[in-house]
C-alpha cells in the first residue's frame, strides 16, 4: 500500500461520518470558526462523503496527462466555438438565452453567492508551501483572486459589492443545496495537507474557461447589471496564460515520481469531478420561476407586514391584514388586487397604484421592499410588456480598477497586525500574514494590506 493510498485509508475509516446539520452549517463553520482543528475535522468529513459522490461521476479529462494540455485546449477552443455561435444567434434576433429579465438574473447572482464569496478558497492552504517553486502557479493563481491586496481586483470584495448593489445580502432565504460548492471550496482549502491530489485536480476543473461564464456576462451586462466579476474570469481563466494554463503546468510538477504516482492521478480525477457536484450555474438558472419567487418574497414580509395595516381600505371584502394572515391565501390576494386595478398585469408597472405606492421616495411603502425585492414584483408586473427603448448595456468607467485604494490607518485589525509584525524578521512574518490570507479576513482591510506584504516577503526571500 503507498503512502498516498495509507493516509487516504485513514481518513477513510477516521472520518467516514458525514458532517452534521445543514450544508449551510457546515460553510459558516469552515468560514468563521476560530478553531482551527474544529474546521479541519469538519473539512475532512465533508471531502470523504463528496469524494465519494464524485467517484460516481463520469471522468473527462485524460488519464495519460500527457495529453492534459491539449484536452484544456481543445475545451478552450470548442467553448470560444460556442460563444460565437451566441453571438451570432444574438445578433440575428434570438432572444437572450439565460435571463428571461433582471430579476431571473438577481436570483442566479443571489443562488451562487456562497460560492462566488469565497472564490479560491480551494488553494488557501498551499501558501505554506510558498519557498517550494512546485506550487508557484496554484499560490499565484490564489494571490490574483485575492486581487493582490487591491480591492478593486478582490474576487470577493467585487462580488460581495456586487450583491450590496441589488440589495443581495441577505442569503437567509437561500435553499441548503447551494451552499455545497462553496463548502467544497472552504474545506480543501482547510484540509491540503491530506487532500492536495483533490485540491490540484479541483484547481484544474474550476478553472477552465465555461461558457456559461461568457453567456452570463454578456447578458448581465444588456439588462444594466455591472458583469466584471464575470468578465475578469474570462480574461484570467484563460488556457494560453491565464489560471487553466497554470492549473495543467501545477498538475504535471506536483506529480510523484515514484509507485504514489498511479494513485496520485486517481485522486486528482476525483478532484476535478468534485466542481460537478451540487446544482451547476446553468440547473440555477432553469429552476428560476419568477410567480414563485414573488410568492415566496411576500410569505417572507408576511409575518412583518400582517398587523401593519390599517382596516379602512378592503379589498375584496377582507382587510390588507386579513389577506396576510396566512400563507395560504397570498395567490388570491395577488388575484383580489388584479380584479381591483391595483395590478396590470403585462403593462408598464408604472400604471399600477401597487406599484406606485412601493416604487419612488414619496411612496406609502417606500423602504419596505429591498431593491431584489421590488425587481422581483416589477417583472412579475410587467410580464410580457416591454418598454419602447431597451436599457443601455452597463458599461465601466475607464482605468476603474488600476488606482489601488489607501487601506484605513486607524483600523483595528491593521493596527493589531503592524504591532504583531514589528520586530520580527522577514520569515518570521510569513506565518503571521498566511492567517490573514483567508476566506474570512482577505477581503478585509487587513487581510488587503497582509496580502500586499505577503507578496512583497515570498519576491524578496525566494
Amino acid at each position: 500500500m503507498t503512502v498516498l493510498t495509507r493516509l487516504h485509508s485513514r481518513i477513510t475509516s477516521e472520518q467516514s461520518i458525514p458532517p452534521p446539520g445543514s450544508l449551510k452549517q457546515c460553510y459558516e463553520q469552515l468560514l468563521l470558526s476560530d478553531d482551527a482543528e474544529q474546521r479541519r475535522a469538519l473539512g475532512q468529513r465533508l471531502l470523504q462523503t463528496q469524494i465519494q459522490q464524485a467517484a460516481d461521476l463520469p471522468q473527462e479529462i485524460p488519464e495519460d496527462l500527457s495529453a492534459l494540455a491539449s484536452f484544456v485546449e481543445q475545451r478552450s477552443i470548442q467553448v470560444a466555438r460556442q460563444y460565437a455561435d451566441y453571438l451570432k444567434s444574438r445578433k440575428n434576433g434570438v432572444p437572450r438565452q439565460f435571463f428571461s429579465n433582471k430579476a431571473h438574473a438577481l436570483f442566479f447572482l443571489q443562488a451562487v453567492g456562497p460560492t462566488k464569496k469565497v472564490d479560491g478558497a480551494w488553494l488557501y492552504g498551499l501558501l505554506q508551501h510558498w519557498r517550494d517553486p512546485r506550487f508557484d502557479g496554484l499560490i499565484c493563481t490564489y494571490l490574483e483572486e485575492l486581487g493582490s491586496g487591491n480591492p478593486a481586483r478582490n474576487h470577493v470584495a467585487i462580488y460581495s459589492k456586487l450583491l450590496a448593489e441589488h440589495g443581495l445580502q441577505d442569503c437567509g432565504v437561500l435553499d441548503d443545496a447551494y451552499y455545497l460548492q462553496g463548502a467544497i471550496q472552504l474545506a480543501l482549502g482547510e484540509c491540503s495537507d491530506e487532500f492536495l491530489p483533490e485540491v490540484i485536480g479541483y484547481n484544474l476543473g474550476y478553472e477552465m474557461l465555461p461558457l456559461h461564464l461568457l453567456i452570463s456576462a454578456y447578458e448581465l451586462s444588456e439588462l444594466g447589471i455591472d458583469p466584471y466579476y464575470f468578465t475578469l474570469h474570462v480574461t484570467i481563466d484563460n488556457a494560453s496564460t491565464g489560471h487553466a494554463q497554470k492549473a495543467v503546468q501545477s498538475v504535471l510538477q506536483l506529480l510523484p515520481i515514484d509507485a504514489d504516482r498511479e494513485e496520485f492521478v486517481r485522486r486528482v480525477t476525483l478532484g476535478y469531478r468534485l466542481n460537478d457536484l451540487g446544482q451547476g450555474s446553468r440547473a440555477i438558472i432553469e429552476s428560476f420561476d419568477l410567480y414563485a419567487e414573488v410568492l415566496n418574497m411576500l410569505e417572507r414580509k408576511r409575518p412583518f407586514g400582517q398587523h401593519m395595516h390599517s382596516d379602512y381600505c378592503k379589498v375584496e371584502g377582507q382587510t390588507v391584514n386579513q389577506w396576510l394572515s396566512s400563507p395560504e391565501q397570498l395567490p388570491g390576494f395577488l388575484v383580489a388586487l388584479e380584479n381591483k386595478g391595483w395590478i396590470k398585469r403585462d403593462q408598464d408597472p408604472q400604471n399600477s397604484r401597487f406599484w406606485q405606492l412601493i416604487d419612488g421616495d414619496g411612496a406609502a411603502m417606500f423602504g419596505v421592499f429591498s431593491p431584489y425585492e421590488k425587481q422581483l414584483l416589477h417583472d412579475w408586473i410587467a410580464g410580457d410588456w416591454k418598454p419602447k427603448r431597451a436599457a443601455p448595456m452597463f458599461r465601466r468607467s475607464p482605468g476603474a480598477t488600476t488606482v489601488e485604494p489607501e487601506l484605513p490607518a486607524n483600523d483595528a485589525d491593521i493596527q493589531s497586525l503592524q504591532a504583531t509584525l514589528q520586530g520580527l524578521a522577514d520569515h518570521e512574518e510569513m506565518p503571521v500574514l498566511i492567517p490573514w490570507l483567508s476566506a474570512r479576513r482577505h477581503a478585509h482591510p487587513a487581510g488587503l494590506m497582509a496580502t500586499r506584504r505577503f507578496i512583497e516577503l515570498r519576491s524578496g526571500l525566494r
